[in-house]
């Protein structure tokens, strides 16, 4: 696989154990050395393409997760790290729980684990990697997309000219620049 870019993650932990923050920052260390890949973990998310989630998701994170998602740049990655970041793991019948993170944000990953290895979320930025890339792809083509709300992003594709077609027939995109 080759890398375009050097993605820059930012990571937020909704309500856990601290378990799998401990294993995201040990992919910081020597050891594992998560830049080699060119990856760098940042801390604003207007600069970041991967946002990677630790911890099950209470009633209290549910604005800042939407918010940070909300402030990332398109195309954008979400990696959930852990059983707990997924599901809700062994917090999920606690009364203020609400699950994992897909329940708020459209999630792309999923590292399983309690708490993930090292070796697993980076297997997982990886594989997020991909997903960057066949986003970055679509994006070039205008194919469909869909936010979080389900309204539309972008859709149609652009011609030569970098005109916007709308998927529309040909007599309708003269009508359009008609102005009828």
């Amino acid at each position: 696989m080759t890398i375009t870019k050097s993605p820059w993650v930012v990571h937020y932990d909704g309500s856990s154990c601290n378990g799998c923050d401990i294993e995201v920052l040990a992919c910081l260390t020597p050891m594992y050395d998560v830049e080699r890949f060119g990856i760098i973990n940042t801390g604003n998310p207007k600069h970041a393409d991967i946002f990677l989630v630790t911890g099950a998701i209470n009633e209290q994170n549910i604005p800042v997760v939407r918010q940070i998602y909300d402030q990332m740049p398109g195309p954008k990655v979400v990696i959930a790290v852990g059983v707990c970041a997924s599901s809700g793991g062994i917090f999920r019948q606690c009364y203020n729980i609400v699950g994992g993170v897909d329940l708020i944000i459209p999630v792309d990953v999923y590292v399983p684990g309690c708490a993930a290895r090292p070796e697993a979320i980076i297997d997982g930025v990886v594989k997020g990697l991909g997903v960057l890339a066949e986003k970055q792809a679509a994006l070039r083509k205008g194919v469909v997309q869909e936010d979080v709300q389900g309204g539309y992003i972008y859709e149609g594709t652009y011609d030569e000219t970098g005109t916007l077609h709308t998927g529309g027939t040909e007599d309708d995109d003269e009508k359009e620049a008609d102005g009828a």
